[in-house]
């Protein structure tokens, strides 16, 4: 973050400040936090309200812990120095936006229905190379996180890739407008968050307000295999689009010769604008491919060139939870996919267990707010897999049954049972070679499974 003092944050928010006795609106403040148990030096403390909880409440906390001034919807009895607001939540969106701003650092903005993190993280990859690039940690890609984001904004960014994600139409046309890129991409549109968005109309109208925060003439990337259509005609009309797709020849970028290796890495031949390059990924997957190929057209619009494309792609790393392969045994391998899940992401797990020999474990939580089509998604998951024949397919959660009726597998009702049942056969078949594939949603808690496979048999 930038050094700025009191006074500043005062004009910036158009906020009241509150002196105690003795105090200074030249007192700089040089952190932010929302979080009481991490407030760092010279920060100031944020005092959101949520549904089951009122920050303000716990300004003390965040005082004790070395806070030198709070931002707050009301003034408090303490002796700190206090900015006060109508609503706490804008004014840290201000805030970050005002940080950034000052900063003028060139910026992509990426979201999508999946794969928006990895592309995030194969932009940054590439751009590395290049300079300093700020880029969202983890999932903070709400509107809370993109502005926790801008605030780490410094002059010495060459580059910001800022991941936007959302549950509902609004989300992204605020925080698009927080970041202003000057590039900007919807990875794909598919069925997710169907609850929030109400259809998949709803989702191609959210994830298509992204191009609204980019001013006339500034580049679009825009994904052939998967476009918002009408929707998004009237936004484009006046920006530079850029296309790509995974095979269409007719998208400025698209993918030829695609190979997937034993392991599950994909190597394929990059075509951009006429040019071609070879490319091999750091990361398992064939579906990382559209990931790898959205993320060059990015970086390329924002000055790469192929060599540095090719480079930074085969040097990504996976993320925790996020198709991370791990040799448990010489005879075991773990692909854990348990961070996240929507229907594209899980076929794509689908296929890329069909890629590996052995006895396979396709083994899959609930996907969540799917609405009411959510037991019909989850039966389109378990026939993909069906023609598969996967050796054994586990399932839990209520909708998630289905995948393992479909697929004559077996269905649990606790995670305790669930690894149990595994353990016990992978002990009993030690002399066999095994991959299992752990995915689900967040609140199916599947991480528990991976965790409990990787501390039992690492």
């Amino acid at each position: 973050m930038i050094s700025c003092n009191l006074g500043q944050l005062a004009d910036a928010l158009n906020a009241k400040l509150c002196l105690s006795n003795g105090d200074s609106d030249l007192i700089t403040i040089e952190s932010v936090s929302t979080d009481t148990r991490n407030i760092k030096d010279n920060g100031l403390f944020i005092a959101l309200i949520g549904e089951r909880f009122d920050a303000h409440d716990f300004v003390q906390q965040a005082i004790d812990n070395g806070a030198k001034a709070l931002l707050v919807e009301r003034e408090l009895a303490v002796q700190v120095p206090q900015l006060v607001v109508g609503d706490t939540k804008l004014a840290l969106g201000q805030l970050g936006a005002w940080v950034h701003a000052q900063c003028n650092t060139p910026t992509v903005a990426i979201t999508g229905s999946c794969g928006k993190t990895t592309v995030k993280e194969m932009v940054a990859a590439i751009l590395s190379q290049k300079g300093q690039v700020l880029f969202t940690n983890g999932n903070f890609n709400n509107d809370i996180g993109v502005p926790l984001t801008l605030l780490r904004s410094t002059p010495e960014d060459d580059y910001a890739v800022i991941e936007m994600g959302a549950n509902h139409i609004g989300e992204i046309a605020y925080t698009t407008q927080l970041a202003k890129p000057d590039v900007a991409v919807v990875n794909n549109v598919a069925a997710a968050h169907l609850e929030g968005f109400g259809s998949i109309d709803g989702v191609k109208q959210a994830k298509g307000e992204i191009y609204q925060g980019l001013s006339s003439g500034e580049t679009a990337i825009v994904n052939l295999d998967s476009q918002g259509d009408a929707y998004w005609q009237q936004v484009l009309a006046d920006k530079k689009v850029v296309t790509f797709a995974l095979e269409n020849t007719q998208a400025d970028i698209f993918a030829s010769n695609i190979k997937l290796s034993s392991a599950g890495y994909a190597s394929f031949t990059l075509n951009a604008f006429g040019n071609q390059l070879r490319v091999q990924l750091g990361i398992v997957g064939g579906h990382n491919v559209s990931n790898a190929l959205s993320a060059c057209a990015l970086a390329l619009s924002m000055g790469a060139d192929l060599e540095e494309v090719a480079s930074g792609l085969s040097q990504v790393a996976n993320v925790k939870g996020r198709v991370e392969v791990k040799s448990l045994t010489d005879s075991i391998t773990l692909i854990d996919d348990s961070y996240n899940a929507s229907v594209p992401a899980m076929l794509a797990a689908v296929d890329l267990l069909g890629e590996f020999k052995g006895q396979r474990w396709l083994v899959l939580g609930n996907m969540a707010e799917l609405g009411k089509e959510s037991l019909a998604l989850h039966q389109q998951v378990g026939e993909h897999a069906a023609p598969f024949k996967f050796e054994h397919v586990l399932t839990y959660g209520n909708d998630a049954k289905v995948i393992s009726q479909v697929n004559n597998g077996k269905h649990f009702t606790s995670h305790d049972e669930m690894t149990m049942y595994i353990e016990q056969l992978l002990s009993s078949s030690a002399d066999e070679t095994h991959t299992i594939l752990v995915k689900g949603a967040n609140s199916a808690g599947m991480f528990k499974i991976a965790n409990a496979l990787k501390e039992n048999f690492s």
